[in-house]
């Protein structure tokens, strides 16, 4: 099952729950338990990075 993020559309809180991925019924939320949630998009990361000394940024690898 994967994890995704989601936000309350009365309250504003932000959790994370476990999902499956062809259910469809709407999920609670954990502070204020209203139905009204939607789904955000996750942030992630890869499984390993290398760093660029020229621009400061982070990239991942090839095969990732």
């Amino acid at each position: 099952m994967p994890l995704y993020e989601y936000r309350c559309k009365d309250c504003g809180a932000e959790f994370e729950a476990l999902v499956g991925r062809t259910e469809t019924d709407p999920v609670e939320c954990e502070q204020c338990h209203s139905m009204k949630t939607e789904r955000i998009a996750s942030t992630f990361s890869c499984c390993g990075s290398s760093s660029n000394s020229d621009s400061g940024m982070v990239q991942a690898p090839l095969g990732c």
